[in-house]
């Protein structure tokens, strides 16, 4: 690698406003996608190969940080496979069920309550609160959702129903609440020997369900869209998005990285209006502004009193 690029990804890496920018970009078509190939490719089949793919893309790159690093995550070797078994194995998997039962809308819907369980873990396991700023931020941004979501029309909340879908992605999402607090309390080690050593134990602690799965419910057809959808979600909303996330939280923290959730459907209405056709209303302009008002306000670095652990 010449040292130009290294020089660009070494300043990419400490600029956490835009890697948190990415990760909701990265994640915007997952749910979409997984909504689109529920039927097609089990829920199972889905997050393990998504997990395995991404793991042999990443091993060559991880591997020299993952032999150097070995004795760190040795340490701490139990919290690396609750967080392997938490943020990949278990809420990728639930995320994937849960779209063979609820509809796009409801997902982005559920998916917005995301920052609330970050905060709750972040509180139970690192002692940290949310600062008035952050709660408004995420209030603001969640405000942005509702407008985008419902195009306007609040009236619109009283047609929707939760279904069994909707409460296994609140469980999805409180288990990725959980991983985002965990995730911090990992070792120090290289984001790459994070990303390698989750993504291949995640995939590993799935197979036993895997095998199950193809037994009970049959595998699937290796057709050229199915192939895009696997393809898609191992390089994108995997290793693009976690690699973001992860170093995007380890720079400023979860509360404060949390609000970016909120981008998602953002991204996703835009990507919409582009390859959709769907036309630019008032109501995404409006939402649009107290999304990113929201997450602005949210993500600002915190005085250092209201910044420590309770305790």
């Amino acid at each position: 690698m010449s040292s130009e690029k290294r020089s660009v990804i070494t300043w990419l890496s400490n600029q956490p406003y835009i890697l948190l920018t990415l990760t909701p970009l990265f994640w915007a078509g997952n749910a979409v996608l997984g909504r689109g190939v529920a039927g097609e490719i089990p829920p199972v089949a889905l997050s393990f190969l998504r997990w395995a793919f991404a793991f042999l893309i990443v091993l060559p790159f991880a591997w020299p940080h993952l032999k150097r690093d070995w004795p760190l995550i040795r340490e701490k070797l139990g919290l690396m496979i609750a967080v392997s078994l938490i943020g990949v194995s278990a809420f990728n998997t639930l995320q994937y069920w849960a779209l063979e039962h609820t509809q796009a809308l409801n997902a982005l819907l559920v998916q917005s309550s995301g920052p609330l369980f970050v905060a709750i873990f972040s509180f139970i396991i690192l002692g940290i609160r949310l600062t008035v700023a952050q709660a408004l931020g995420i209030i603001v941004s969640l405000l942005g959702v509702l407008v985008i979501l419902l195009r306007g029309d609040v009236t619109a909340l009283t047609s929707i129903e939760l279904n069994k879908g909707d409460v296994i992605f609140i469980a999805a999402l409180a288990i990725f609440g959980l991983y985002s607090a965990l995730s911090v309390k990992r070792p120090k080690i290289h984001e790459l020997s994070f990303v390698g050593f989750t993504f291949g134990c995640g995939a590993f602690c799935l197979i036993p369900l895997f095998i199950w799965e193809q037994m009970t419910r049959g595998g699937f057809s290796l057709t050229l869209p199915n192939l895009s959808a696997l393809a898609y979600v191992a390089i994108f909303p995997s290793i693009g998005s976690y690699l973001c996330f992860n170093r995007g939280v380890q720079l400023i923290g979860a509360n404060r990285a949390a609000p970016f959730f909120h981008l998602i459907p953002v991204f996703g209405s835009v990507m919409a209006i582009g390859f959709l056709g769907e036309r630019l209303q008032l109501y995404h302009i409006a939402g649009y502004a107290l999304v990113i008002a929201g997450v602005i306000f949210a993500a600002r670095k915190p005085s250092a009193v209201a910044d420590k652990p309770v305790g």
